[in-house]
């Protein structure tokens, strides 16, 4: 919670205080007018002071002037409690709805964080050399590690994760995969519902016409009549009062933040009442793959072994990866499941590119991708399976694979089959993984459609092709999304 929010927080408690007050004490006289105008003056004054300040800017009619003559006109009136009400229900209404846009700003704050603060500069040559893994994740979706060497190119914002790289930079900042990342969320939000920008048009039009109808009211009808002008003014101000909007102001950043705040504890991020507003006439949901339907986490999916046993390879495989925190290492060692007795281990040497080297029980074991096995000559079966495919021989010899891949979360085909009940037509995932990979959860999933091997701006594009498909149909993209109910 902001600190402004804070501060309309406890205003908004101390004038329900004093509102309750004057109303359970049966105050009397100048005692409940006391109480009351100190209540208006703790909830309202912002209120009023943005109406002054607008009519000496030139903008007059706006929900803050119609809100502060149809509260006072209340209070001329002796209305007391409805004037102080009315101005009360608002701000709780503005503190809901201010409350729901900062919950959903602090949910992508931490995307800020993968823009670097300072770099330092090499400035003696242009020295390309290394050669690692990258998590590219965060960027492209992709679940698996990627390899780079020298006279790769890379994008910013990836992961280092294991050796070390020197990279030539070849963009300014505003070019970057990061900065384009950071200008479309920052772009995406602050997004109103049509109902909302309906209210600011309403207002815009209905406010004069309520001011001058109430003019009127009061001077017309007393030339025309020879009436005291005391009671058309009177009825003026009643008539400012009952015309004051109050259901529309109130209820719809209440119902606003309801769906907001509702959707935030199922997971689901919402960057603008336009977006819930579109769920009604949703048809097509375009969804993320890695960390949406799928865990973003590696696990071992299949063991194929050749002359040992399924645990004898995957024993294997478990003690030459021992030293390696790579991602595919920590998963086949979870699998393994069991002590690893580093003094079997000795001579660890990790081929850059290509995997492992380690002797384990005086016998030669690798363990690494086809690149491994053709650059020892070591004759192998090609895995057909979808994920990354670890390769295992020992003493010249091959042993077999293991499949690692990134694991279906448990309720995405109950979530694809609950929208499809609910009437969307299209389901459609857009990732950076490889096309196998993601064809595959398609297929298993049920989706209709997927696109692989996009970068961010790709999707993007992607959902704008979508969207130019379908022009005569809402449309919305969700991420990180896990369960869906029925609208």
């Amino acid at each position: 919670m902001t600190k402004k929010q804070k501060h309309l927080l406890t205003r908004i408690i101390v004038a329900a205080v004093l509102f309750a007050a004057g109303g359970l004490l049966h105050l009397e006289g100048w005692v409940e007018l006391g109480v009351y105008l100190v209540c208006y003056a703790v909830i309202g004054w912002d209120i009023v002071w943005k109406a002054i300040t607008n009519i000496l800017h030139g903008q007059v009619f706006d929900e803050n002037f119609l809100m502060t003559i149809a509260t006072v006109g209340a209070l001329i009136l002796g209305e007391h409690s409805e004037g102080v009400a009315v101005m009360l229900f608002y701000q709780v209404g503005e503190w809901f709805q201010s409350y729901a846009v900062s919950k959903s700003r602090r949910s992508i704050t931490s995307l800020m964080d993968i823009r670097p603060d300072y770099a330092n500069i090499e400035k003696d040559g242009k020295i390309i050399k290394g050669s690692s893994t990258l998590d590219t994740s965060a960027l492209t979706g992709e679940s698996m590690p990627r390899e780079v060497e020298a006279g790769m190119e890379v994008i910013s914002g990836c992961i280092n994760q294991t050796g070390i790289l020197t990279i030539q930079t070849t963009k300014e900042f505003g070019e970057s995969t990061v900065a384009k990342i950071l200008d479309l969320v920052e772009n995406a939000s602050d997004k109103k519902g049509r109902m909302e920008n309906f209210i600011t048009r309403f207002a815009r039009y209905y406010t004069p016409v309520v001011v001058f109808a109430a003019l009127a009211l009061a001077v017309l009808p007393p030339l025309v009549t020879g009436q005291a002008f005391s009671i058309w003014i009177y009825r003026a101000l009643t008539f400012l009062v009952i015309s004051c909007p109050c259901v529309l102001v109130i209820s719809i950043p209440l119902s606003f933040f309801g769906g907001i705040g509702g959707a935030s504890k199922i997971g689901v991020l919402v960057k603008g009442s336009n977006y819930l507003e579109a769920l009604a006439y949703t048809e097509t949901v375009v969804f993320d793959k890695t960390g949406t339907l799928t865990k973003g986490s590696f696990a071992v999916t299949e063991i194929q072994a050749n002359g040992i046993t399924d645990e004898e390879l995957l024993e294997l495989a478990a003690y030459a990866e021992d030293y390696s925190n790579h991602p595919i290492s920590l998963s086949i060692q979870k699998a393994y499941g069991k002590k690893i007795d580093n003094s079997r281990i000795t001579d660890v040497q990790e081929i850059a590119g290509h995997g492992v080297q380690a002797v384990i029980d005086g016998m030669t074991v690798l363990a690494g991708n086809a690149k491994l096995m053709e650059r020892e000559h070591i004759p192998y079966t090609a895995s057909n399976a979808i994920g990354t495919v670890v390769y295992v021989a020992f003493d010249g010899r091959y042993a077999g694979c293991i499949v690692i891949a990134d694991e279906i979360k448990a309720d995405a085909p109950a979530a694809i089959k609950t929208l499809k009940a609910a009437g969307i037509r299209q389901t459609v995932m857009l990732t950076g993984d490889a096309d196998a990979v993601g064809q595959d959860v398609a297929r298993r999933l049920g989706l209709d459609r997927a696109y692989t091997e996009l970068l961010p701006a790709d999707k993007v594009d992607r959902v704008e092709e979508l969207l130019a498909q379908k022009n005569e149909v809402k449309s919305l993209t969700i991420g990180n999304i896990i369960s869906c109910h029925k609208r």
